[in-house]
């Protein structure tokens, strides 16, 4: 008897490193029970949550985007590895996320990239020598899953990073834009960080030992200049991410428990969503990340919970 795929959501987990069998339309209960056996032997839950799973093929009767996993070769396949301080990485296939996740491996860290393409992710992972997940962030409940099954196969992380995000359309002012284009952009850029911040931050929290660096925008700000006025979508859900930073900060203690959370404008950087003409490169619109997820830090004389451009503190 073939070992019968377990369905979580938008995630089937089989044996590893196998296509998902065909299996016997009408198994009897013996085998039943014994594939049952089996599928606790792999330390796989039926509650919804995927523990150590080396193998996510999709199903082809599912409605929601499903998680892929993969490593580069290597990547975390030893003693030696697994003793570096652990990232998690959003967006990190491309542009400011993939320099995010580039240098943080160049500084030592293991890395874990997570991205919405699964070729891309691979890639990625393939020339960084490192983890990847593959999963629509806006998602949310794969997401998750995908998070927790992250957090099972590697521990919790040291730091997160949070690059991924997604722009409104340019005619998208506050009473001309859809429930369509408001849901696409507030789950991508809010909802999908919330989900984020409490699956892993909260045991980043527990573990006091943690730097949550989250992408928000200078356009997101309730001051300053430029701060008002079309692409509602997005400016609102970048005020969100500002908002649950500074909320944060205050219900953490400020870095005193362990737990640093920041919120950074990278500015307009050359990347697939400031385009070629953009003033800074991608590397610089990182820099200010990857200097807060690595930076020394001393509760009492150093800052968090604050939104940073340039290594400097910035008004919300």
């Amino acid at each position: 008897m073939c070992l019968p795929p377990v369905r979580r959501g938008a995630i089937w987990a089989g044996p590893s490193g196998s296509p998902r069998p065909a299996c016997n339309p009408s198994p009897s209960l013996q085998e039943l029970d014994g594939a049952v056996e089996q599928l606790d032997e792999r330390n796989v839950h039926f509650q919804g949550k995927v523990r150590r799973v080396n193998s996510l093929p999709a199903s082809s009767d599912s409605s929601s985007t499903p998680a892929h996993v993969g490593a580069a070769k290597n990547a975390t396949d030893s003693p030696e590895a697994n003793a570096l301080p652990l990232a998690f990485v959003t967006g990190g296939s491309r542009g400011l996320g993939y320099e995010v996740a580039k240098s943080l491996r160049q500084k030592g860290h293991r890395v874990l990239i997570i991205s919405k393409d699964p070729e891309r992710a691979a890639a990625a992972a393939q020339t960084l020598d490192c983890d990847f997940r593959a999963v629509d962030v806006a998602e949310i409940e794969t997401f998750r899953a995908s998070l927790s099954e992250a957090v099972a196969t590697f521990g919790v992380p040291q730091v997160l990073v949070l690059a991924h995000g997604v722009m409104s359309e340019k005619m998208s002012k506050t009473l001309r834009t859809t429930d369509a284009e408001w849901r696409r952009v507030m789950a991508t850029n809010l909802d999908s960080v919330f989900t984020a911040v409490s699956e892993v931050g909260s045991k980043m929290a527990e573990a006091r030992n943690g730097r949550i660096v989250i992408f928000s925008a200078c356009l997101g700000r309730m001051s300053g200049p430029g701060n008002a006025g079309g692409l509602a979508p997005y400016r609102i859900s970048k005020a969100g991410v500002n908002a649950l930073v500074r909320n944060l900060a205050h219900e953490t203690a400020h870095g005193s428990r362990g737990l640093l959370v920041d919120a950074i404008c990278p500015n307009h950087s050359r990347t697939d969503m400031g385009g070629p003409d953009a003033p800074r490169s991608a590397e610089e619109g990182a820099e200010t990340a990857i200097w807060l997820a690595l930076r020394e830090f001393t509760p009492g004389v150093d800052q968090t919970g604050l939104f940073w451009e340039d290594r400097q503190v910035i008004p919300w």
